[in-house]
């Protein structure tokens, strides 16, 4: 497969995390904290959630420059701490907010580096699914964000280095794969 790239985040500059907004439970009353943070090497999505108040969810996000709608991937590189995490995008569409999630889990403590393909991203909109979302694509994604949302009371620490939007020549479409 060959690969072109178009834009980078890079979680090791240390003024990234300055480009971040966090969104946690409280603005529906509940108590979870999260917020990006440099640790004078790279970027940390740390926190710590509550189901009190019906809380239980922690995120991040923040605006990117339009991509080319050749953008059909994206790489994110990660240590991890063992719980799952949604890689969110959202999109305006008609004036409409759309977002679209990929859950990925983490391994505690191991670097890892994971290939999401634009056409697997499901979209949602307060954690339920919607079936008639239009096709998620690379020129309409206006940001990128990270949401934990596992129902568990626990502290969690997603240590992020790159996030790479790509086009990758002759990768699997939902057309081409076999049922």
């Amino acid at each position: 497969m060959s690969e072109q790239q178009f834009e980078i985040i890079d979680f090791t500059n240390p003024y990234e995390y300055q480009r971040w907004s966090a969104v946690n439970d409280n603005v529906m009353g509940g108590i979870s904290i999260g917020q990006l943070y440099y640790d004078g090497k790279t970027c940390r999505f740390l926190g710590a959630l509550s189901l009190e108040n019906n809380g239980g969810f922690s995120s991040i996000k923040r605006y990117i420059e339009s991509l080319s709608k050749e953008v059909n991937t994206i790489e994110f590189m990660f240590t991890g701490d063992g719980h799952t995490y949604q890689l969110r995008l959202t999109m305006w569409k008609n004036g409409e907010r759309i977002q679209y999630k990929h859950d990925f889990t983490t391994i505690k403590g191991k670097q890892q580096t994971k290939t999401f393909h634009l056409h697997n991203f499901q979209a949602v909109f307060r954690g339920q699914l919607l079936s008639h979302a239009p096709d998620l694509v690379a020129e309409d994604i206006k940001q990128v964000g990270f949401l934990i949302t596992n129902k568990q009371t626990s502290p969690f620490n997603l240590n992020l280095a790159q996030i790479q939007f790509k086009t990758l020549k002759n990768h699997p479409t939902p057309q081409s794969i076999p049922e």
